[in-house]
């Protein structure tokens, strides 16, 4: 029994004892070192916090189900004793998405792991949320199919997580968001009622559901099994490198591609900074500028003529031509920027403030940015970069960051900065055409900014999630909404 039970002894081995008899057990984690692996995700606030030595918001128990059906009568119990609900996938979120700072029970549904098919005749995936992401897509490849979503995070993160945070993998340009892949979902509501969104998501039969829980993040209900669009894999994937000598010719030579209609996977544009402190460590590249590397990939003779138009288009805006050996290397080492020794890591203060925007804002918004953080946060020299990924017929989703080298030695200190920093750069971005994310979620971050986004809107949002959630059980305190009822 745990020292430090949410109510009453009695009542809180009868709550145990009620969920254990569901999932079994073993798969019911009180313990106080079990707990604390699941009070931290890749947010900075927590990582801080505990590097400092303090106590994180911990679950009161974590729960491991190992169906659908068990999922079910967890949330019917949490629901009977009112009872917060956090679900978990991976915890490679970086924006608190799964930090129990309510307490209640986590769900963790990686048990839920099973491909349910993998339909050749369809191109198409059923598998639970759960699974994890390298995992599925090496069952697919073994079949000659690739899911396509290649985010940073995949050998941690499930195809839930996918879903949940609406995110994007490298080769999103021509492939899709995780949000473009998935055809229907059978999600867990908050009241235990299990659904499942209609098989194809382009109809005329009503509003779409499976969009309303693309991008809930867990607080509409738990992702427990989704179907997903898939293909073949190419024939060919090639990569090139330019350098261009400012940042306008960079975008405006990726804005081309995009609306000539061509199909790069990938367009990645790192802007001065980047290119001559994060490139040239990464990837060894001693070049001063605006790098972009662009990808294609399919058949040959497709690939070879896409090729060549949009090397035509980069060289028209002055690019330099590095050939083809420093894209591969960029594609070989796409991930290093993420794992030590290269990823940014405590005791420094940092933060992804990625955002996108059409193409008439980009070059502004990007400035007005660099001008919030730099200018802004001057005392203490704040670093403001980025690079341009994910590009869309209509704009582009830029990457950006700032840091600051040496931030305050109090933790409640350095959450004022840090979170004065992040007010600056989304104010700027939404004043700028932008939005508050573009693929990494909004999580506990951002929650707070929520109403500012959406204005009168809000109201709506807040019904939508009153009507589906009536206790307010589901992952309280993110995407905005309130603490439990």
């Amino acid at each position: 029994m745990r020292e430090d039970q949410p109510f009453n002894s009695y009542l809180w081995d009868m709550v145990c004892s009620e969920l254990a008899e569901v999932v079994g057990y073993e798969y019911v984690l009180t313990s106080e070192v079990d707990r604390l692996a699941y009070a931290v995700d890749i947010m900075w606030i927590p990582q801080m916090w505990v590097d400092q030595g303090l106590k994180p918001a911990l679950p009161d128990l974590v729960v491991l189900p190992g169906t659908v059906n068990e999922v079910a009568a967890v949330i019917k119990i949490a629901n009977r004793y009112r009872l917060p609900v956090v679900p978990c996938g991976g915890q490679s979120g970086s924006q608190g998405g799964t930090l129990p700072v309510y307490g209640g029970i986590t769900i963790d549904i990686k048990r839920l792991s099973q491909i349910v098919e993998i339909s050749e005749q369809a191109y198409t995936v059923t598998a639970q949320g759960g699974i994890n992401g390298q995992h599925l897509e090496w069952a697919l490849n073994r079949q000659g199919l690739t899911l396509a979503h290649y985010p940073a995070s995949m050998h941690t993160a499930t195809l839930g997580g996918y879903l949940a945070a609406r995110g994007s993998g490298v080769l999103s340009t021509k492939y899709g968001k995780a949000e473009d892949m998935v055809l229907s979902l059978q999600v867990v509501l908050p009241t235990g009622e299990i659904i499942r969104t209609l098989p194809t998501p382009k109809h005329a039969s009503g509003p779409e559901l499976t969009g309303l829980f693309v991008g809930s993040e867990g607080t509409l209900g738990i992702i427990t099994e989704a179907k997903m669009r898939v293909d073949p894999l190419p024939q060919t994937r090639r990569f090139r490198s330019f350098l261009f000598p400012n940042l306008s010719s960079g975008l405006e030579a990726g804005k081309k591609i995009m609306l000539q209609r061509l199909h790069p996977a990938v367009i990645r544009l790192y802007d001065p900074y980047s290119t001559a402190k994060v490139v040239k460590r990464v990837i060894g590249l001693d070049v001063e500028g605006v790098y972009i590397v662009i990808g294609f990939d399919g058949p040959e003779e497709l690939v070879a003529l896409e090729e060549k138009l949009a090397w035509e288009i980069c060289l028209s805006f002055g690019g330099q031509d590095l050939g083809s050996e420093a894209g591969l290397q960029w594609w070989e080492h796409r991930y290093d920027f993420y794992y030590p020794p290269f990823v940014k890591a405590l005791p420094k203060l940092f933060g992804t403030t990625e955002t996108q925007t059409t193409y008439d804002n980009i070059e502004q918004l990007y400035s007005a940015k660099k001008q919030a953080i730099e200018e802004g946060f001057r005392d203490w020299n704040a670093h403001y970069y980025g690079h341009f990924s994910h590009w869309y017929p209509w704009g582009v989703m830029i990457y950006d960051q700032f840091m600051v080298e040496n931030p305050p030695d109090d933790p409640h200190e350095a959450i004022s900065l840090h979170n004065r920093m992040w007010a600056a750069s989304v104010r700027a971005s939404l004043a700028n055409g932008g939005v508050l994310n573009e693929h990494h979620g909004i999580g506990l971050k951002l929650g707070w900014f929520m109403p500012e986004q959406y204005g009168d809107a809000w109201n709506l949002l807040l019904k939508i999630k009153q009507s589906i959630d009536p206790l307010g059980i589901m992952n309280p305190g993110k995407l905005g909404f309130g603490p439990p009822l």
